[in-house]
């Protein structure tokens, strides 16, 4: 078995002779799949059984799909990434399934199904019943995809997602037990189900009814968007990379179905195609100083300082969730105060010597506007604790003034060898000190400070999730001077502007009693504006839970499981 996997990987197995261009050098994790190859299944197959439970494990995979027409069941696994590579969605069609399962997992429990995405493809779903099935929670995508039937974002048990963008469903999405999800400019024709937080901002028929029974918060078009960027081939074969223009006005609905999604072609020669056993911080920058964009591949990069952006407009690419490791105490990533940047597709690790940050958007004191073409991060996810004991103050710091960032997952990691209260120790998840940030899909957790301090006025967040740390020694060890604990999204006392939509900050202690005082909170601005937040409680020791939802309102989570509040 292992032989043959070795094998399939490699694509040492004979394949049919046909005239398409050379691909560039992905590397052996990247596999790229045409109409007609023989032994597509069994390729699909071997990189999902290394997959299927590697949680921590070192594996990260591509599997890209040329235009035409499929037949394969692909179960998409930790560190899979799929994507279609046509100019369109529907130019890649797959007939079978695209979907991420949890029968690995005791009673079909998908609540760490994370680190997983599908993009820019059809599915036309034939297994499961004829359903789609993606099983996810976060630090997932699912972007620019027509799903030629029905979707569920369930497999039977509890999930607790997740993010969908730019997607077209013809039929019903079922979003089951899912505890809350992001849906951002989605075009369906109906949806069904509600737990705790479901949030819709520019979708075509959000569904009927309003929080709080059922929990569901529509915002009727999102006010600014800019799509991710995605690899493509044009009609010679040749590789690019599509750039997706930025969108200043309010929109609705998916930015393909009806037209050609407007932009840009990068030629693949412009990038800087980076490979993790031979480059460096030092290789990085000076590709990145000679103009060219970067290209992470898969696969897991020990860097021994930051990688520095300078250059307006530049894109950093990641394929198959490259993971950037914080080597010797310094940051990963850091972007001058330009125009235009976009990161998309990137997983940040603390290593073990402590780093004050992990990712800098703009130096402090930032002071450039940025509003016609903003920086932008697109599925940008962070951890401190996996497989080692990974130590950062603060995943992301963003300086820059309308900075978009667009589904993040910030982790202090509650699970796996390298989690401890003093192992994986991390302030902050996200600060925020520029003006005009806007945020569709935030999920940070475990933080053991203020995890989401915002700082900057302006502020939008449509969406967000957070878990409390579970591990807190003592309450003596997680207070705020005399207050219990540390609300988990802070708006500073000297905003005055900021608006939230759709927040759930939930409970899980698990050494003793501990009572966090406020879950949100902000200064009392006739400018600072939330709506729909809810408290829960989902702890396994009696007496503890969340005071109050927001600035000493709502009731307790203590001896009770839900806490609502509509408008702040």
């Amino acid at each position: 078995m292992k032989s043959l996997l070795l094998r399939l990987l490699a694509g040492l197995l004979p394949l049919p002779v046909v005239s398409l261009a050379v691909a560039p050098d992905f590397g052996p994790h990247v596999l790229i799949f045409s109409p007609g190859d023989p032994d597509i299944q069994a390729r699909i197959d071997a990189v999902y059984t290394a997959q299927e439970r590697s949680e921590f494990g070192p594996g990260r995979y591509a599997l890209l799909f040329r235009p035409g027409e499929y037949r394969a069941d692909v179960r998409v696994g930790y560190y899979m990434q799929v994507a279609g590579l046509g100019r369109s969605p529907d130019d890649v069609h797959i007939t079978g399934a695209v979907r991420s399962k949890a029968t690995w997992m005791r009673n079909n429990n998908a609540t760490i199904n994370f680190w997983r995405s599908v993009e820019n493809l059809a599915v036309t779903p034939t297994q499961d019943e004829g359903v789609n099935i993606w099983a996810v929670s976060q630090g997932t995508s699912i972007r620019r995809v027509h799903v030629r039937g029905n979707i569920n974002l369930w497999d039977g048990g509890w999930a607790s997602g997740g993010f969908m963008a730019d997607c077209k469903v013809d039929g019903t999405v079922n979003s089951g037990t899912q505890q809350q999800w992001l849906s951002r400019n989605d075009t369906w024709g109906r949806w069904v189900g509600s737990s705790w937080n479901m949030v819709f901002v520019g979708v075509d028929r959000p569904p009927e009814g309003r929080w709080p029974d059922p929990a569901y918060t529509v915002v009727a078009q999102a006010p600014l968007v800019r799509e991710k960027p995605f690899l493509t081939v044009d009609a010679r074969d040749e590789f690019a990379v599509f750039v997706p223009d930025f969108v200043p006005g309010a929109s609705a609905g998916s930015s393909w179905s009806r037209s050609a999604t407007p932009g840009r072609f990068l030629p693949i020669a412009q990038f800087h195609i980076a490979r993790p056993e031979r480059d460096t911080a030092a290789t990085l920058n000076a590709a990145l100083a000679a103009g060219r964009h970067l290209l992470f591949t898969p696969g897991n990069y020990r860097l021994d300082g930051p990688v520095v952006v300078t250059r307006p407009d530049t894109i950093v690419f990641g394929l198959g969730f490259p993971t950037l490791i914080s080597a010797t105490g310094q940051p990963v990533l850091t972007v001058a105060d330009v125009d235009g940047v976009v990161l998309s597709g990137l997983l940040l690790e603390a290593g073990e010597t402590e780093s004050p940050l992990l990712l800098q958007v703009g130096p402090p004191g930032s002071t450039a506007a940025h509003a016609r073409n903003p920086i932008v991060l697109h599925d940008l996810f962070a951890r401190a604790g996996s497989s080692v004991a990974g130590r950062t103050r603060t995943f992301v710091e963003v300086n820059s003034h309308d900075t978009l960032l667009d589904n993040l997952w910030l982790w202090r990691a509650d699970h796996g060898p390298g989690a401890g209260w003093e192992k994986n120790r991390n302030a902050h998840g996200l600060v925020v000190n520029g003006r005009d940030v806007t945020a569709y899909g935030l999920f940070v957790e475990h933080t053991q400070d203020y995890q989401t301090l915002w700082n900057g006025d302006g502020g939008r967040t449509y969406l967000y999730q957070s878990e409390l740390p579970y591990d807190p020694p003592s309450q003596a060890a997680w207070m705020n001077g005399a207050k219990r604990g540390f609300a988990s999204y802070k708006v500073a006392g000297h905003v005055r502007t900021h608006e939230a939509w759709g927040l759930g900050v939930y409970a899980v202690f698990h050494q003793t009693p501990v009572i966090l005082e406020n879950a949100v909170e902000s200064p009392a601005a006739p400018g600072v504006k939330f709506h729909h937040l809810v408290t829960l409680r989902l702890n396994r020791q009696t007496g503890s839970g969340i005071a109050h939802v927001i600035n000493g309102v709502g009731d307790p989570v203590i001896d009770t499981k839900t806490a609502r509040v509509d408008e702040h």
